[in-house]
């Protein structure tokens, strides 16, 4: 029997929304603070994914100015109607609630339609009478009793003034009594029968889903007995993955049940660098309620394969050669790019980074293109031209968690001498733990990772490298100790540290291996 690996997305690509659309499949994830925003992939398999583009790749849909990394794009949920995609989403801190639409998923997208919702993960449910209805999650209307204390409402969507009639509902607050955070509502009409299927209890640990159901749609909504129907909480904190969570269902055209829904792999401890991943679980149908990978009642890290036509593995080149006038769709930036960054033409076959004074520990435009770390072990690698002129210039490789950890790998100046450094960053406070003097204006750069030791090499080809620092603990690049929602990635920097320069930084290549 064929069996498919979970996670189905690697890294960082957490609350995963899906669609069908006859034999195709579409699905979204979470960017936060990162530009392009929600990404979105193709499946005919629901196994293999190819990216085909972001919904938000424009300046005028995702306004992310001064955003920390874990703000931003929240939840995005993608439907699909007589033609028509809709992505609906929170831009947290600018426009909040918004929907998107576009006839071709791969773009382009419309600018946004704010609309007058309060709360964060809005989701559209289309009715077989032709009503629309936005759900989404929100302050309990007697306040906030407790941190957490919110429902899941309902109110019906216009779709010729794209905006909020009517009055809104609350429908439901979760399983448990007295549960903090019912967010990521979806609601489903089967068989006759309206389902509202949530998560519950934070995004952390104890993340898990629920489900209720209904004979309308505003219900009264009734919970399933067996509640939670998906949570690995109860494994407890040495269990391989954890918070499982954020799930969105699905049933193919030949008439299988699956569900993707996030989680994380820890190692090292109970650390989780990689982020919230996507996986994917079958489901079947008892009594009428939904029955997550049964059998066992945990997410697996391996299934039987759904049945579906077979697709081959979408396979990425290790090495980015940079020979296109555009980035690859595995690369971003932070933030909105309210001024150019970097340039592919300056230089033919070259990454230029511009030296700006924007830092990656500022919530700012860092000169910064990274791209996730997916395997617990890996090796990137790059090679770097780059002369600083001072002692504030600096470029190289930084594995960002967030603007306060991080780690620096970079080349720059120390006293008019020119340096190569490893600088930690933890809690907002600055430490070199390594340097060694350099001479060359070409320079390899590598990192080779397993689990939690991260080790730093450079030379002047591939076939010398020297350590800079080995076994350097990666933990500080977890969210258990960073904070936040975010996972680690990789990214190619330059900086000026505050200061204006007119200096650049080139990259020839960078290449990334799972091992």
């Amino acid at each position: 029997m064929k069996t498919f690996q979970n996670p189905i997305l690697p890294g960082f690509y957490p609350d995963p929304s899906l669609c069908r659309v006859g034999e195709d499949y579409y699905l979204v994830t979470s960017s936060f603070s990162y530009f392009p925003g929600v990404p979105i992939f193709h499946s005919r398999d629901l196994v293999n994914w190819k990216q085909i583009g972001h919904v938000l790749d424009r300046p005028s849909q995702l306004p992310l100015d001064g955003q920390g990394v874990s703000r931003g794009i929240f939840a995005p949920t993608i439907r699909h109607h007589e033609g028509v995609f809709y992505m609906i989403t929170t831009n947290v801190e600018e426009g909040g609630n918004f929907v998107v639409t576009a006839t071709d998923p791969a773009g382009p997208w419309s600018d946004p339609y704010y609309l007058d919702a309060p709360g964060i993960d809005p989701s559209l449910f289309f009715d077989d009478d032709g009503k629309v209805y936005y759900h989404g999650t929100r302050p309990a209307p007697e306040g906030e009793k407790y941190s957490g204390n919110w429902e899941v409402w309902l109110q019906e969507f216009d779709l010729e003034t794209m905006s909020l009639v009517g009055d809104s509902i609350g429908l439901w607050r979760g399983a448990l009594r007295d549960v903090i955070w019912p967010e990521g509502p979806h609601i489903y009409k089967i068989n006759g029968m309206y389902y509202l299927m949530i998560s519950e209890a934070g995004t952390g640990h104890e993340h898990a889903v629920s489900i209720a159901r209904s004979e309308s749609v505003t219900g009264p909504y009734v919970g399933n007995k067996a509640n939670p129907i998906m949570t690995h909480r109860h494994f407890g904190r040495e269990y391989p993955v954890v918070n499982v969570g954020h799930c969105d269902l699905v049933e193919t055209q030949n008439g299988e049940w699956w569900a993707i829904g996030l989680a994380s792999r820890i190692y090292g401890g109970y650390y989780r660098n990689l982020g919230r991943e996507t996986f994917l679980l079958p489901v079947i149908w008892e009594d009428g309620w939904p029955i997550m990978s049964p059998g066992t009642g945990k997410l697996e890290m391996s299934y039987p394969v759904p049945d579906l036509p077979e697709t081959k593995p979408v396979i990425h080149p290790a090495c980015d050669h940079f020979t296109e006038d555009t980035l690859d769709l595995r690369w971003n930036i932070l933030r909105t790019p309210r001024e150019e960054t970097y340039s592919l033409t300056e230089k033919p076959g070259y990454l230029r980074l511009k030296l700006r004074p924007d830092m990656v520990t500022e919530s700012t435009l860092p000169s910064f293109v990274a791209r996730r770390q997916q395997h617990i072990n890996f090796v990137a690698s790059t090679y770097m031209e780059f002369s600083p002129t001072a002692d504030n210039e600096t470029a190289g490789i930084v594995l960002f968690q967030s603007e306060e950890f991080n780690y620096q790998f970079v080349s720059t100046q120390n006293g008019g001498n020119n340096v190569i450094q490893l600088i930690k960053y933890q809690a907002g406070e600055k430490e070199v733990l390594a340097e060694s003097p350099i001479d060359s204006k070409g320079l390899y750069l590598k990192i080779e990772t397993y689990g939690q030791d991260y080790s730093f090499y450079y030379g002047k080809s591939q076939t010398d490298y020297i350590p800079l620092l080995e076994n350097v603990d990666g933990r500080i690049l977890s969210t258990d100790v960073a904070g936040g929602f975010v996972g680690t990635v990789i990214g190619l920097y330059a900086s000026a540290n505050g200061s204006n320069s007119s200096n650049t930084a080139d990259f020839d290549w960078f290449e990334y291996v799972g091992l």
